[in-house]
């Protein structure tokens, strides 16, 4: 299968690019790509040829307002003028809700529709013409794509960002939600249509532009407060994704508190409201540590590397409990309440364990109580 992408260096270009290229990808194709540097004379090459036409090239922020005819409709008509005298393929185009509106970019979009759905009356063509909101995600490209990219670029500089109106609505969606129902339509399944004659994305956010700020701000501050986003929410999962794939280059890696003694290390990760907390222990040979126990708290040690040995003593009770533990035979072991426990390396390398406890720490109320097992 041949399949044509106009604007395949854009935002929604190479992400739809890349999937197609995927395993993802529902059918085998070859893509053939359309960009502002592609010879004007491969348009009518790859008109005759292709099967399907994901029509993406458009201008939404130019210099020059005559831009957007020449961009959106000129463009359009001339892709669909080749596609006349060669395959009559069909097309899904991305168009803007913008086209519902009065302004020089919404009717340039418009126009663009218009010759769309003339194109499938006079091809016999399906065509998909898909009203998009503000589209969020990796390789947007900051100042010119969307609000999102650029505050995402910004705040991962410590640069500043303006937020005239924080109450303002918008509703976006996601580039993965977009390329789904994409490579969905090519492959013959098609959602409904408005009384325009126009799809849209199903999944939507709704949120607002000061909402959008402060959660990236708060994704810029965990750094040091090691919080991580509730991934529970839909937006804020895709958009903590969004914010990560904007880090500067130099900016991927940033240190740790490791808390060091003659013992070994411990070493905090990620520390959550609602998940508890994430550590690393890094124990010595020959060492034991711990000897407490917890009155609600409950732990998990996973050692992975390393040998050694976790102990149990029941408070009040005085039978002791062991598990050997080894980075060769990875498994969990949870630390009940109301047990002391220790865990002692048997090695003679450094054992590293990897610690989950249920809740953060609380120095205010620790819930830990020395006792030797």
């Amino acid at each position: 299968m041949n399949v044509l992408v106009t604007g395949s260096a854009g935002f929604i270009g190479r992400n739809l690019v890349e999937h197609l290229n995927s395993d993802e990808c529902p059918e085998v194709v070859e893509v053939l790509e359309f960009t502002l540097e592609t010879p004007d004379e491969l348009l009518d090459e790859y008109c005759r040829e292709c099967d399907f036409v994901f029509h993406l090239a458009g201008v939404n922020r130019p210099k020059d307002e005559t831009e957007f005819t020449t961009g959106n409709v000129d463009l359009t008509a001339r892709l669909l003028d080749a596609l006349r005298r060669g395959s009559k393929a069909p097309v899904l185009i991305t168009s803007s809700t913008q086209a519902a509106l009065d302004n020089p970019y919404g009717r340039s979009k418009r126009a663009a529709e218009d010759a769309v759905f003339k194109y499938s009356l006079d091809a016999g063509a399906p065509v998909f013409v898909f009203r998009l909101p503000g589209v969020f995600g990796k390789w947007s490209q900051p100042n010119y794509n969307s609000v999102v990219a650029t505050f995402c670029h910004n705040i991962a500089r410590g640069l500043p960002v303006t937020v005239n109106d924080p109450s303002a609505p918008i509703t976006l969606v996601y580039i993965d939600d977009v390329v789904r129902e994409f490579l969905a339509v090519m492959g013959g399944q098609m959602g409904e249509m408005d009384e325009e004659g126009c799809y849209s994305v199903d999944v939507t956010h709704q949120t607002t532009v000061g909402a959008i700020a402060d959660l990236l701000r708060e994704f810029k501050r965990s750094r040091d407060t090691l919080a991580v986003p509730r991934t529970d929410d839909a937006f804020t999962k895709k958009l903590y994704s969004t914010y990560l794939s904007y880090l500067p280059t130099d900016s991927f890696s940033y240190p740790l508190d490791m808390k060091r003694d003659e013992r070994g290390s411990f070493t905090e990760i990620i520390r959550t409201a609602d998940r508890g907390q994430f550590s690393v222990n890094v124990i010595k040979p020959g060492i034991t540590k711990g000897n407490h126990w917890h009155h609600t708290k409950n732990e998990k040690f996973v050692v992975v590397s390393g040998t050694g040995v976790i102990r149990f003593r029941k408070v009040g009770e005085e039978q002791v409990i062991e598990y050997p533990v080894s980075g060769d035979a990875i498994e969990v072991v949870d630390i009940p309440p109301g047990y002391t426990h220790n865990i002692e390396n048997l090695g003679e390398t450094d054992m590293v364990t990897f610690m989950w406890a249920n809740e953060a720490f609380d120095p205010e109320n620790p819930d830990t109580y020395f006792l030797t097992v």
